[in-house]
């Protein structure tokens, strides 16, 4: 079946259509020039490493799996699929026309997978899955409709830039916005039928992929005057939200997620939004800009969402310098004027820049060389005679390296490895050594049964009932500790706000008092964003304390819990608490607000006020009201994830340690028979021995201001050999 062959179930008005899904064929397709040449692998140098670490780490858990019992085995094997399911993201963010789609598809090794020619008011977000786990049965690709209360905000309001057109008084710029909806509506409801309004909030799921279908949800179609439906370029782009695609790229050490945004700067505002939306759930962002344009302070809209992001997590990629006469001459002066315009509008400090071409990447995939346009081509040789390579023109591997993709690859891969990468590996091995630290007080049991020695150990409710008061407690300390807090951030806020809005009320006076009326007066948001800035840092940084003194306290009542239950002490025992995880930035503080724009703005508004206390008056009703929704996003949207993501940890860890628990109460309980090939290795010795080791390779270690517990804490032997690992 073709994709042109498709047809919708439309349905009665009253059946349910949200999960409605279109028929997808069986078959697999391949779009165009799909990893044409494979150059994907150079470049990834820090994720091969970090990858040769994962299987390490894997290794050891397999370890784990070879004694201890089945419900080991499933606790190591939980942690095996953990490690196997990482998958960092990576948000591309971008000036328009700067080439940030071709250089996604050649980062991918895919020159003709997503569409370039996008319609103005698409606002797709397409996140590429490469080397992800995908179900059996799972979807190759999948689109998000919007839903009808997001359609409604567009229309009806003129999304986010019709409420600042109002706001701002600008009623010809309201116009305008509400004439472009119109048409985009009239065009998309004659495109799309009777169809339109069951197909909002729908996601549509393919098996396949290929290029007619991206051009159905995210290419603008040739002629929207004459809307075809026998022509299915574009058919869907109007409302299309987000689009996900699973990807193989051989060459790519590890499973990565590459989020491509439509950009900041689009007729309604929406792309801005989800943008903002993507960077939440981003720990790496590439800004691509164009290198016959660069960096200025009219992208503030970029400057302001990079400025919430940490400057190591920001890489600037300097695209199109095949357009550049004498690149190698012109990228030093590129890069300082990008640093200067970053310091001159409070941007962060220290950031990569990096200098590339997607087209020559993209050409050298194709091993079209010969093909180059002809000033694009100089470019190259001149760029790669600067850099020693003197064959740049004719050798494709050289045009790839050139091209500054393996460079980007390169970065991002230190940026995995050495952040997120890095936290999930300390995590990892932390709730591996509790495992482990359960397995010794199962071991030390056994050895005790064998021995017929007695046990005196709490029966499995009591201990079930201290675990339920414990939890209880321990949860509730947390919350308290961070409501109270937040209580004291969301004053500091308040607070911020008012003297905000109180200078620029000043100033506004100050301006009517020497400058009158006539003169049209503006006042910069920068002091707000970065006194909001500040007080969310200082905030954060509090709550990441708060946090890790929680998990230490949890540690050590898990600890405690432990020695108590048993009638033994085990040497050196001491549960390890969870790793503080990452809070999402406040990237809300980049979106666009009334303050920021142009002069022409204003004039409507401006023009309407007699009277300087009308001026005031409704100055400061106006930014109050354009101030609200960002003041909300800090004082509950930012504490509500922060609140969530801390205590979901929590919650986690004293799950897992209540099934150590329990598992360590049956060993005392079932017969002796069982116990004898419990562990698979027979001999206390060797299984000593393989604690020992396995101790060392998951780096224990005692947390800064964590206090052991345990009375006993000899040091530990020289590391024995590796005894063999046992069958299964």
């Amino acid at each position: 079946m073709k994709v042109e062959d498709i047809r919708w179930d439309t349905g009665e008005p009253d059946q349910d259509t949200e999960k409605q899904e279109p028929a997808a064929p069986s078959d697999v397709r391949r779009l165009p020039h799909a990893i044409v040449r494979d150059f994907s692998s150079q470049g990834f140098g820090a994720l091969g490493d970090f990858k040769e670490g994962m299987s390490d780490l894997k290794d050891a858990l397999e370890d784990i799996k070879s004694f201890g019992g089945p419900e080991a085995r499933k606790k190591a094997e939980r942690l095996i699929r953990s490690v196997d399911e990482f998958k960092p993201s990576i948000t591309m963010i971008g000036q328009i026309k700067a080439g940030k789609t071709s250089l996604v598809n050649a980062m991918v090794g895919m020159p003709d997978l997503l569409p370039a020619d996008v319609n103005p008011w698409t606002s797709v977000v397409t996140s590429l899955h490469l080397n992800a786990p995908v179900m059996p049965n799972g979807p190759t690709a999948s689109f998000q409709l919007f839903d009808q209360e997001e359609w409604d905000h567009l229309v009806e309001k003129g999304g986010r830039l019709g409420e600042l057109s109002s706001r701002a008084g600008a009623d010809d710029e309201v116009e305008k916005v509400r004439d472009q909806i119109q048409q985009m509506r009239e065009k998309t409801k004659a495109r799309l039928g009777r169809k339109f309004e069951l197909l909002l909030g729908q996601t549509h799921n393919y098996k396949y992929l290929d290029d007619a279908l991206m051009q159905r949800y995210v290419c603008m179609g040739d002629d929207f005057d004459d809307p075809d439906m026998n022509d299915p370029q574009g058919q869907f782009a109007d409302i299309t939200k987000s689009a996900d695609l699973n990807i193989k790229s051989p060459g790519v050490p590890i499973p990565l997620t590459i989020r491509d945004t439509p950009g900041v700067n689009d007729t309604f505002m929406m792309r801005e939004q989800i943008t903002i939306n993507a960077l939440r759930t981003s720990r790496i962002c590439v800004v691509v800009l164009s290198a016959t344009q660069a960096l200025n302070s009219v992208d503030m809209g970029l400057i302001r969402l990079i400025s919430n992001v940490k400057s190591r997590e920001v890489i600037i990629f300097v695209n199109r310098i095949d357009e550049l006469a004498n690149p190698a001459q012109a990228v030093g002066e590129i890069r300082e004027s990008i640093l200067t315009t970053l310091a001159d509008n409070n941007g962060p400090e220290n950031l990569t820049v990096l200098f590339g071409s997607a087209y020559w990447a993209n050409m050298a995939l194709l091993g079209e060389t010969a093909d180059l346009d002809p000033e694009s081509a100089r470019a190259l040789v001149e760029y790669g005679t600067a850099f020693g390579e003197t064959d740049a023109e004719a050798d494709p591997a050289v045009i790839w390296k050139l091209s500054g993709v393996p460079a980007l690859f390169d970065a991002i891969g230190e940026r995995v490895a050495e952040g997120e990468g890095e936290e999930m590996m300390r995590a990892t091995r932390r709730r591996a050594l509790n495992h482990l630290q359960g397995l010794q007080a199962s071991s030390a049991i056994v050895s005790l049964r064998l021995e017929e020695s007695e046990l005196e150990m709490v029966d499995t409710p009591t201990l079930l009932a201290s675990l339920d008061t414990t939890d209880a407690r321990l949860l509730g300390e947390m919350d308290t500790a961070l409501g109270q807090l937040f209580e004291s951030y969301e004053a500091r806020i308040d607070q911020a706000h008012k003297r905000f809005l109180d200078r620029a009320l000043e100033s506004l006076l100050e301006h009517l008092e020497t400058k009158g009326e006539n003169e049209l007066w503006q006042y910069s948001p920068d002091g707000l964003r970065m006194l909001l800035r500040s007080s969310y840092q200082m905030m954060r940084k509090k709550a990441e304390h708060v946090t890790d003194a929680a998990y230490a306290s949890a540690a050590r009542a898990m600890t405690e819990t432990y020695i108590n239950m048993l009638s033994i002490k085990v040497d050196n025992f001491a549960v390890t608490p969870p790793e503080v995880p990452a809070f999402p930035p406040p990237v809300t503080l980049g979106q666009t607000i009334a303050l920021d724009l142009q002069t022409a703005w204003w004039k409507g508004w401006w023009q309407r006020r007699r009277g300087y206390r009308t001026y005031a008056d409704e100055f400061y009703k106006l930014i109050e009201a354009e101030t609200a929704p960002m003041i909300h996003d800090m004082k509950v949207t930012q504490t509500s994830d922060i609140r969530r993501i801390a205590l979901a940890e929590l919650q986690d860890f004293l799950a897992e340690q209540r099934g150590i628990l329990a598992d360590v109460t049956q060993k005392s309980q079932i017969s002796l028979g069982e116990l004898q090939g419990l562990f698979g290795i027979t001999a206390q010795e060797e299984r000593d021995a393989l604690f020992e080791i396995l101790f060392e390779e998951f780096g224990s270690e005692e947390p800064e201001g964590f206090e052991d517990v345990s009375t006993v804490t000899p040091t530990r032997p020289s590391r024995p050999s590796r005894p063999t690992r046992p069958g299964p």
